[in-house]
Parts: structure tokens; sequence; C-alpha cells
């Protein structure tokens, strides 16, 4: 009787345990993560980082959003060697690496729709739409020589965004630049065409958010104040000039260009 009982006691004790053991494997695997539907993936980079699918938010641990950033800005395969040393240049090869697959881990369930692998290489996941590629798309057309270009879905405030202005990272700092300049000059093109279009109030608008980007971009003030004078508003022209000038003199100590004094005072003959 003692031994059956030792034994039984023994084997409740094993069952005991177990359950223990694995609901703390469970928490340690990703599969808790909730399943989402299948729908496309959004995302979101310019004034913030922001996954959606459908009506739901996903939530992703730093350094996931990290490695689908990275994937969405760069948008060509890059080889895991690349990306690790990219995310976690402060560390050694081997360290990194491992970073990159345990970051590749927590993906969970979704993995295989956010990012795609050939061979060596990863990628974003083709069915994950990226406001970047939208807007850096629109904005080459806007610049672009076509001259019949509609203008009528060209959002000005995701063209006034940043990429991640509030992310700290040093693989950032090319690509915000050179997506400030295509921005800048987009806003500018913008501009022109809703003003030769007789949008006037809306040409005003881009044009602000062009100089706002830039200040100190002659361009971008040109066409702001050829705004203001398509539209009959001599002040505003006048007004947006003087701040030109003395924001030029207090920053460079230089005055404004010929073409832009021009441009002002043959507005000013033409009203007398």
């Amino acid at each position: 009787m003692e031994g059956r009982s030792a034994a039984s006691g023994a084997r409740a004790g094993v069952h005991t345990v177990r359950p223990r053991a694995t609901a703390a494997l469970e928490r340690l695997r990703p599969s808790d993560q909730p399943e989402y539907p299948d729908e496309p993936f959004r995302l979101r980079l310019l004034g913030c980082f922001d996954l959606r699918v459908g009506d739901q938010i996903v939530t992703l641990p730093l350094n996931v959003r990290r490695l689908i950033a990275l994937l969405a800005v760069r948008e060509r395969p890059q080889t895991r060697t690349r990306l690790a040393y990219t995310l976690w240049m402060d560390t050694t090869q081997s360290r990194a690496t491992a970073n990159l697959r345990s970051t590749l881990w927590k993906l969970g369930p979704q993995r295989g729709q956010l990012v795609g692998c050939d061979g060596d290489r990863l990628r974003l996941a083709p069915h994950v739409s990226v406001d970047l590629t939208r807007v850096v798309a629109q904005a080459k057309r806007l610049i672009g020589p076509e001259t019949d270009l509609p203008v009528d879905d060209i959002d000005v405030d995701e063209l006034n965004n940043e990429l991640l202005p509030d992310w700290d990272e040093e693989w950032l700092h090319d690509e915000r630049e050179q997506l400030r300049q295509l921005r800048v000059h987009a806003l500018e093109a913008l501009c022109c065409r809703l003003g030769n279009g007789g949008r006037g109030a809306e040409a005003v608008y881009a044009g602000q958010a062009a100089v706002t980007a830039e200040p100190l971009r002659e361009s971008a003030q040109r066409v702001l104040i050829s705004a203001h004078l398509a539209e009959g508003n001599l002040s505003e022209a006048h007004r947006q000039f003087e701040i030109y000038r003395r924001l030029l003199w207090d920053n460079l100590q230089l005055p404004p260009s010929p073409e832009m004094t021009r441009l002002l005072a043959g507005a000013l003959r033409a009203a007398q």
C-alpha cells in the first residue's frame, strides 16, 4: 500500500510540475500573438510608425519595428548580414546576427505576412502597402515632365511629413535628407501646378508647406510669393518677401536674389 501510495504521489508530482513547465515554455513562444485577418497590412512611416491591418493596430516589439521600417525604406531585398550590421552596428557581427534571428522569431505568426525571404535576402512582403512608397511615387510624378498630371489625390500634409521624425537611427539620416529634398521639390511643383490650374488657395497652402519645410530656400519662397500674386494679393506677397528678406539677412547676411526682387518689383509697378 505504501509503495503504491508513493508511486501515486510521484506520478502526481510529475503531473503537477509538467503543466507549469509547459506554461513557461508557452510564454516564451510567439504563438500567443494575435492572428490577423487575411487583409493587406498598411504601414505608415511618415510622421510616425504605425502598422495596421483592417481596423486593428498591430503592436510589435521595438526591434521588430526597426527591422520592418528598414526593409520598407530600403525597398530592395537586403542580405541578413547587411541588415544585422545596419541595425546593430555598435556590437559584434555574431551578436548582431543573433539579434536579427531573435527579432525574426519575435514576428510570430504574421512573419510570412510581413517579411519575405529570397534565400539569404529579406524583403518587406509585397502586399504590405507603405505610405512612403506612395508619396515618393507621387512626388516624382509631380516634378516630372508630364503636364496633364491630376493633382486631386495629392495630399499636401503627407508631402509635408518627415520620415520617422522621432527615431534616432543612424541609417535614417541619409534617407531622411533625400526625402526632404524630394518633398520640397514636389511641394514647389504642386504649388505651380495648382496655381496654373486656377486653384489659388490650394497653391498658397502648398507653397506655405514648402517654405515651412525649408524657410531659407529661395525657390520655395518664390513659388509662394507667385501664388499670392496670382490671387491678386499684393500685400501678402510683399509681406512674405519682407519675411524672407529679414530671415535671409539674419541667418546668412545676404539679400534676396535680383530675380526675387524683380518678381515683386514688377508686380508693384503693374499695380500702380
